[in-house]
């Protein structure tokens, strides 16, 4: 009976270890919050002056195509290259005309100021 109980309690053991193991954590760094700085529509020569990797909102026309994955971007304040993945566009077809705005990053390089774009949506 001894043998039994203890191979109850072992089986118990494993299948709690095992479900532990399942089971997704979170790991958060830093409070959470609203802040209500982040995430505003920001101008093509704000964009410019940030920091390499900085995350950007920026709402304008792509006016051309500039190559494999390259695109002249423009607002009223001026026009920057933009990089979108072609997987970024999932399916939206966007011509000069439309408003669109893209979420991305900041990525100087050693002759130009460049957007890799996360997410693109049309505006109108």
């Amino acid at each position: 009976m001894k043998k039994i109980s203890m191979f109850a309690i072992s089986c118990v053991a494993a299948i709690g270890g095992a479900h532990a193991g399942m089971t997704e954590t979170m790991v958060v760094s830093g409070p959470g919050g609203f802040n209500g700085g982040e995430n505003v529509i920001l101008t093509v020569d704000q964009v410019k002056g940030m920091g390499d990797d900085s995350k950007v909102w920026v709402e304008g026309s792509i006016i051309q195509k500039n190559g494999d994955e390259k695109y002249l971007f423009q607002d009223s304040t001026g026009s920057i290259i933009v990089e979108i993945d072609d997987d970024a566009w999932h399916g939206l077809v966007v011509g000069p005309t439309d408003i669109v705005r893209i979420y991305g990053e900041v990525d100087h390089g050693l002759f130009n100021t460049e957007i890799d774009i996360d997410y693109i949506e049309k505006m109108n």
